[in-house]
């Protein structure tokens, strides 16, 4: 019975494309489902990032590829699933990770007042960027869409496949400051669940993770002081509402993924998983 249950979490010989796997938490999903023996396809818009990532995992004897691709360039996108298809064949899996923040879509202040608007140097809701804004939301929810749209074809045409996409603690109940961002994982969420139901006659099922507070290089510019180092105020309220009084680990998300992935989650699609210490369920 036991090596039933494990033979249902086996990953080896398939193959899955990750965006943003250049980066610290989708480069750490590359680096343990290479150890697993899945095919790894590692899809970033920085090209450096990618190949670093794969060479790390092809040094540790298994198998991986380096693909420069921008989620928001439909014509790239297409090149890259054809260039995986022609060297593995088509992805098993697809995890959408591209995505982040970027200051312009963010206030500087938890609440408006008078004092913030006639601060030049604040951003307020009425200053933000439009394009700061705009950016936010398409690269993390428009370049979900996109690449979902191509690479799961041939999921459906197998009859057979896993999607999981990169959702955010603040598509639960929007995060003070991030305005773009939370709207953007919203998005996310709502498709994933959207599309976990169109695609559920054809044996592909879709599921996010959810991740809590990690501390990303992208996340640092809000948590951390870039002169001191030291937390700041924003950082230590997170650790304050984290029951488990610490930030995620890039390994922390691991074992949800590989669950996801699997056939041990066969009966499981349209979920949002939070992987957050504790954060979504404390109040006070």
């Amino acid at each position: 019975m036991t090596n039933d249950i494990l033979k249902r979490f086996d990953l080896s010989g398939t193959v899955v494309a990750i965006t943003g796997g250049g980066g610290d938490l989708c480069g750490a999903m590359a680096d343990a489902l290479g150890s697993l023996s899945v095919k790894v396809a590692v899809l970033d818009i920085d090209r450096e990032k990618a190949e670093a990532r794969a060479a790390a995992i092809l040094q540790s004897d298994r198998t991986a590829n380096a693909f420069q691709c921008d989620v928001l360039d439909t014509i790239r996108i297409r090149q890259c699933y054809k260039s995986i298809c022609d060297l593995w064949g088509p992805p098993d899996f697809l995890i959408n990770g591209a995505g982040g923040n970027d200051p312009r879509g963010s206030t500087s202040e938890e609440f408006h007042s008078p004092a913030v608007s006639s601060n030049p140097a604040s951003l307020s809701f009425f200053n933000l960027d439009p394009e700061g804004f705009r950016r936010v939301f398409d690269l993390n929810f428009l370049g979900t869409f996109l690449v979902t749209q191509t690479f799961s074809k041939g999921m459906v045409d197998k009859g057979k496949g896993s999607i999981v996409n990169i959702s955010s603690m603040s598509s639960f109940t929007p995060l003070t400051k991030v305005a773009a961002y939370s709207a953007a994982k919203a998005a996310v969420s709502n498709f994933t669940q959207w599309l976990a139901v169109h695609l559920s006659h054809s044996g592909v099922r879709v599921n996010a993770l959810a991740p809590g507070f990690f501390l990303t290089e992208q996340a640092k510019f809000l948590h951390i002081d870039k002169k001191t180092g030291e937390y700041l105020p924003r950082a230590k309220k997170v650790i304050a509402h984290t029951p488990m009084g610490r930030y995620g680990q890039p390994d922390d998300l691991i074992g949800t993924l590989v669950w996801l992935l699997s056939d041990a989650s066969s009966f499981v699609t349209g979920v949002v998983v939070p992987v957050d210490g504790g954060f979504s369920s404390y109040s006070i």
